[in-house]
């Protein structure tokens, strides 16, 4: 398995909803001078939110690229929500792609495991050597999107890196951030995709 996924832009982020949180200076001429630094510390947080929820926060294309299904009754898709499954495609060994016709499978779009499910009775199969890629768009949509425990966990959380820069404090994420994440985590056994 393969996971990929297109850049969040920097106009997506709340670099001054971030900025106005740690109630940096404002009013000068160059307000902007720390935004390089808050930008690097809202991008480890989100990727740290993220992988501690298997939830995109902001939406964005993604690319899964699989040796094998799970099941040909469906395949889990790693992060959710998924909004849309823009397209499968099979490869084989050669390299040589088929697009697969959208109306061959559908997106089963179950709050945290959203599933990619064949239309008839099994998934396109996937040829010895080759692989199947699927993209497809997860996240909330934008920032404001997002529900508001898991902002705040974000803002919290860079917060917490912004201000242990010079490395004098825990690496620990703290409680109030752990606590926020609860409810989001997914237990997911079985160890794949």
């Amino acid at each position: 398995m393969d996971l990929t996924d297109s850049p969040i832009p920097l106009a997506a982020l709340p670099i001054a909803a971030f900025r106005e949180h740690l109630r940096l200076s404002s009013g000068f001429a160059d307000d902007t001078t720390q935004d390089a630094l808050l930008e690097q510390y809202l991008r480890a947080a989100l990727t740290t939110v993220e992988g501690r929820t298997g939830r995109a926060l902001i939406a964005r294309d993604v690319t899964l690229r699989l040796a094998r299904w799970r099941s040909d009754c469906g395949q889990v898709l790693p992060l959710a929500p998924v909004s849309a499954v823009v397209s499968v495609t099979l490869v084989d060994r050669d390299g040589a792609t088929t697009l697969v016709d959208p109306a061959r499978y559908a997106l089963q779009a179950d709050g945290p495991r959203p599933r990619l499910v064949p239309a008839g009775s099994i998934l396109p199969p996937i040829a010895t050597g080759g692989q199947a890629v699927i993209l497809f768009t997860a996240g909330f949509g934008a920032w404001g999107d997002i529900p508001a425990d898991l902002r705040q966990a974000v803002v919290l959380l860079a917060a917490q890196f912004y201000e242990s820069r010079d490395g004098g404090a825990s690496e620990d994420m703290d409680f109030g951030i752990r606590t926020l994440l609860e409810r989001w985590r997914d237990l997911r056994l079985g160890g794949r995709v």
